[in-house]
């Protein structure tokens, strides 16, 4: 190649992405959550199960324990599993909405 080829197809290759680019539509950006927060949420409530289970195991155990008839120790893991299950049950359900809520503003753009 001589030097006016060479200068002749430097500004045609200049060109190319530039039409490349004026061919494409143009996308409007997707708001994806970040996968930590999703993970995050994942490890609390996983984190929130099990101290829950362990929670009630105590209960169970020191109940079984202390009472001897088995209206008492219903009683005392019945109130015990009503509140934890009540926030357990908040938790998830503001994390669904949130979730919710989050799909819905991603959804809108």
């Amino acid at each position: 190649m001589t030097q006016t080829t060479l200068a002749e197809a430097a500004p045609a290759r200049a060109q190319q992405p530039a039409q490349q680019l004026a061919q494409q539509p143009a996308q409007a950006p997707v708001q994806k959550s970040a996968p930590s927060v999703d993970m995050a949420r994942i490890r609390y409530g996983a984190g929130l199960i099990v101290a829950a289970f362990v929670l009630l195991g105590v209960v169970f155990g020191i109940a079984v324990s202390q009472f001897s008839t088995a209206s008492d120790v219903t009683a005392v893991v019945g109130a015990v599993t009503t509140v934890v299950g009540t926030i357990i049950g908040a938790f998830f359900g503001v994390q669904a909405g949130a979730s919710g809520k989050e799909a819905a503003e991603a959804g809108r753009v």
